[in-house]
C-alpha cells in the first residue's frame, strides 16, 4: 500500500508540474486563450490538492 501511494504521489506531483509549465509557457507566449489558462489553473489546483491529501495519508501510514 505504501509503495502504491508513493507512486501515486510522485505521479500527481509530475502531473502538477506539467500543468504548471503548460500554463507558464502559455503565459510567456502571450496572447493566449484566457479560458485555456483558467482551465489549466483549475487543473493545477485540483492536482495539488490531490497530491497533498495523498501525501498526508502516506505520512500517516509511514508513522504507524
Amino acid at each position: 500500500m505504501k509503495i502504491v501511494l508513493t507512486v501515486l504521489v510522485i505521479g500527481l506531483m509530475l502531473a502538477t508540474l506539467g500543468v504548471l509549465f503548460a500554463g507558464l509557457l502559455g503565459l510567456a507566449r502571450g496572447g493566449g486563450d484566457p479560458a485555456r489558462s483558467n482551465r489549466l489553473m483549475r487543473w493545477r489546483v485540483l492536482l495539488q490538492a490531490g497530491t497533498l491529501l495523498l501525501f498526508m495519508l502516506l505520512l500517516h501510514l509511514l508513522k504507524s
